[in-house]
């Protein structure tokens, strides 16, 4: 019996109502839309199923891997031997506390975003357009238009390798990084420390982003957002506009023609064609200009 089979079967008795899969697919759960079989993947819809599947992985010594909504992810075409934890509804908790935004860690930025919103609180606006999850985005510091997580995040919920609940405030925050990196801890909830604001005003610099977002992105297509980490002094878009690559082609891989800082998939993409085509654009970027461009995508099975 494999020790997939072997956790399997010990949830399978310890958690009966968790939702559990054998060699689910990866391409089903990230935005890039590749990836191969997992073994074993658990969609825990409470804190108390997130606690049984966490705690059984690491007794079996399996590390499990967290997966929020897989915007950041680009996952082997052949897949990759670990166990999978995805958040799911039971953990979309998005409630407020005065001007503190509590948010499951499988909440999508955008809700909790128009959340926040409805409550009449300013400081989540930059986040509406950001397709991550709460807690993977509090994992790698994500930002836009001037605007972070580090800003605005005062405390995580989270899950230790045995399964115990703890609440976090130092949190490690630097560009695209924070204390969860190593994965050793699931992220249960995230608290927003927001102030109040005017819902008209809000609203109006929301639907601004979403524009812009729009007019500038390519938002028809599957990708994981920005490819490259920002150089310092500069921006990877702008050097690898410079050096001519939009539209450059590996497969069904394309950086993009209208926002060259986005990989995106054309339509039957693999991981190999976009793992290739990143090779292409760093290899270019460097000879052209010096700067050696660093991934802003997480790997797994790679």
């Amino acid at each position: 019996m494999d020790r997939f089979q072997s956790l399997t079967e010990c949830l399978q008795r310890e958690c009966p109502t968790l939702e559990l899969r054998r060699g689910e697919p990866m391409s089903r759960h990230t935005t890039f839309r590749v990836g191969g079989p997992v073994p074993l993947m658990a969609l825990p819809r409470s804190e108390a199923e997130a606690a049984a599947a966490v705690s059984a992985a690491y007794r079996m010594e399996l590390r499990p891997f967290f997966l929020g909504n897989g915007s950041n992810l680009l996952v082997a075409d052949r897949g990759a031997e670990v166990f999978v934890i995805k958040v799911m509804d039971g953990l979309n908790l998005c409630r407020t506390e005065g001007q503190t935004l509590i948010a499951g860690g499988g909440v999508l930025l955008a809700r909790a975003a128009n959340c926040a919103l409805e409550m009449g609180l300013t400081g989540l606006e930059f986040a509406h357009g950001i397709p991550g999850s709460a807690g993977g985005a509090v994992t790698m510091n994500a930002g836009a238009y001037d605007g972070e997580m580090s800003q605005v995040v005062r405390a995580v919920v989270c899950l230790t390798p045995n399964g115990e609940t703890c609440r976090v405030t130092e949190l490690g925050f630097g560009y695209r990084h924070s204390l969860f990196d190593d994965g050793s801890r699931l992220i249960l909830r995230v608290e927003f420390a927001l102030q109040p604001g005017d819902p008209a005003a809000i609203r109006g610099r929301m639907d601004e982003l979403i524009r812009r977002r729009r007019e500038k992105q390519p938002l028809e297509y599957p990708s994981a957002g920005s490819t490259f980490k920002r150089p310092p002094g500069g921006y990877a878009a702008a050097l690898i506009d410079q050096c001519g690559l939009k539209g450059l082609r590996v497969g069904g891989a394309q950086v993009s023609e209208k926002h060259a800082g986005f990989l995106i998939n054309l339509g039957g993409a693999s991981c190999a064609d976009i793992v290739a085509l990143m090779d292409k654009v760093r290899d270019e970027v460097y000879r052209r200009t010096g700067v050696e461009l660093e991934p802003e995508v997480k790997t797994l099975g790679l």
